[in-house]
């Protein structure tokens, strides 16, 4: 349920800019965004870091879309919120020796260090991936299409990125229980 309120703003974002275009959609996608975020702290009682981040990058970057008429600037929000999380989980586990993916999960998963370390790794090769897609795709691909990579593509392959950690997950579940 949490992922459909996250994800309906980019639908109705999608839809408005269809039909009308770039600043029509992203004052919908603000308006949808909020909605979104209120109604999340209203059932949740709390909203993760990660939403109240998007929100807020949603707020800033579509605000100054509107202010000075330029569409791009709207298009590295994305880049920039992957290049955000993959220097998050790189500092975190790098230079403070913190897992984030195992701060996350580790009170429901039990895994061995080195099991979280790759995990982590994983995902920080995949924002980078994502964040470098993005930003060739805001300059060398057509605004209709980079606004489909956006909306459908991207979160299509953090689902895909999302079963592939599980199974990694799972698979290696087994091993650690088997050591104990």
């Amino acid at each position: 349920m949490k992922q459909l309120l996250n994800y309906i703003p980019l639908l109705i974002f999608f839809i408005f800019l269809t039909i009308y275009n770039i600043f029509v959609g992203v004052q919908a996608l603000m308006i949808a965004a909020t909605i979104s975020f209120l109604t999340i702290l209203i059932i949740y009682k709390k909203v993760n870091k990660v939403e109240l981040i998007s929100y807020l990058m949603v707020m800033i970057f579509g605000g100054i879309t509107l202010y000075t008429k330029d569409s791009n600037i709207m298009k590295w929000k994305v880049t920039i919120i992957n290049f955000l999380f993959a220097t998050a989980l790189s500092v975190s586990q790098f230079i403070f020796k913190k897992n984030l993916i195992q701060k996350m999960l580790a009170k429901e998963i039990q895994l061995d260090i080195s099991v979280w370390n790759k995990l982590n790794l994983m995902w920080i090769i995949f924002f980078i991936a994502c964040g470098t897609f993005s930003l060739i795709a805001t300059y060398y691909v057509a605004d209709d299409f980079f606004w489909i990579i956006k909306i459908f593509i991207l979160p299509a392959a953090s689902l895909i990125m999302s079963l592939i950690s599980g199974i990694y997950i799972y698979r290696n579940m087994s091993k650690t229980t088997e050591n104990r």
